[in-house]
């Protein structure tokens, strides 16, 4: 009798915890929203962040959004942190292509697959452009690759990190015009903004960053576009060319874009609110203004979209990073054999 007892205890205590938990779903949010972005103030992810936070709240129950940078590492810390967070919809990351389709196709140490979390939405895709101040002695693409050709490792750039699209971009950029990797020299900092003002401050000498966080210095004339890796000139930049007109078609294949993940296992129901606002934003004129401008073409894509975009930018790194370590054993067997060379005449 006492262990029916304890049996019927136990069968309610479940059904009052699972009442609990399926009342706490559909009431989602209840609480403040956290958006890590991996990367420094002023990036990409930062930015489309903020602007997510800022439009969204009025379709989540007025609940604030709170935008936290978690940098370090080319983004892993963030989005760790995410990973390892509790699956409610409280903790949530504006993921990187750099985080989700670069880092883990090529680095196999990253402690997380690229499917290891919750796909929720696609927010922005940005232009990949290639800038130099505007005092620089180079004024096409053509001047700036002919330099580095000439004196290899004489000039800087700047990067967000070794696995992120600032510093992937130009490396695809030197095996697709037929340069060594270390034609220039990559200087890392920890997000988009830096990259940018360690260009205006002189730092480095060029740059190749995402559209959205260097327009504003491009049409204050603090740089000079060299390039942009969209299929067509973009009409707020007539005069700069495309990567397919200077005969380098492949740099399309460079497009940053930004992601709203969750923790693996995400319950459905906080997905379906999350796509219920995505589909509300993306009628929403206050938010189209900002994120239309930052992604230069449609917004609010759903998970699979996402899963897509990714799948294809992982492939394409996989295959990257292979080419690259052929290169680089053909490099070391080419120095071996000249140093043989020289061994034998000696």
């Amino acid at each position: 009798m006492q262990r029916l007892n304890l049996r019927l205890v136990g069968f309610a205590l479940f059904a009052i915890l699972a009442s609990a938990a399926v009342h706490a779903q559909t009431g989602y949010p209840s609480r403040t929203i956290t958006i890590i972005s991996a990367f420094a103030a002023g990036g990409d992810s930062d930015l489309s962040a903020r602007n997510l936070a800022q439009h969204a709240q009025k379709y989540l129950n007025n609940q604030p959004i709170v935008v936290v940078n978690r940098v370090g590492a080319s983004g892993q810390i963030g989005s760790m942190a995410t990973h390892n967070a509790a699956p409610d919809g409280y903790t949530l990351l504006a993921a990187r292509i750099a985080t989700h389709a670069i880092l883990p196709a090529m680095d196999s140490k990253t402690p997380y697959k690229w499917n290891d979390f919750t796909m929720i939405s696609l927010l922005e895709m940005n232009p990949f452009v290639c800038v130099v101040p505007r005092d620089a002695p180079w004024k096409t693409m053509g001047d700036l690759i002919e330099a580095m050709r000439k004196e290899p490792g004489k000039l800087n750039f700047s990067t967000s990190g070794i696995g992120t699209v600032q510093n992937l971009g130009v490396q695809y950029l030197f095996s697709v015009v037929g340069l060594p990797k270390d034609a220039a020299v990559g200087i890392h900092y920890k997000g988009g903004g830096e990259v940018t003002t360690s260009l205006l401050g002189g730092q480095v000498q060029f740059a190749c960053n995402n559209l959205n966080t260097i327009y504003s210095h491009i049409k204050a004339g603090a740089f000079r576009a060299l390039m942009t890796t969209t299929p067509e000139r973009l009409k707020d930049l007539p005069d700069v060319p495309t990567a397919r007109e200077l005969g380098w078609p492949d740099m399309e294949k460079i497009t940053g874009w930004t992601a709203l993940v969750g923790p693996p296992g995400l319950p459905k129901e906080v997905q379906d609110k999350w796509v219920e606002v995505m589909q509300k934003l993306g009628r929403d004129p206050d938010w189209l203004r900002k994120a239309v401008w930052h992604s230069r073409g449609p917004l609010g894509r759903g998970d699979r979209e996402v899963h897509a975009r990714a799948v294809r930018d992982v492939r394409k790194n996989r295959d990257f990073a292979g080419r690259a370590a052929i290169a680089r054993r053909r490099m070391a067997g080419a120095s071996g054999r000249c140093a043989s060379m020289r061994n034998s005449k000696a």
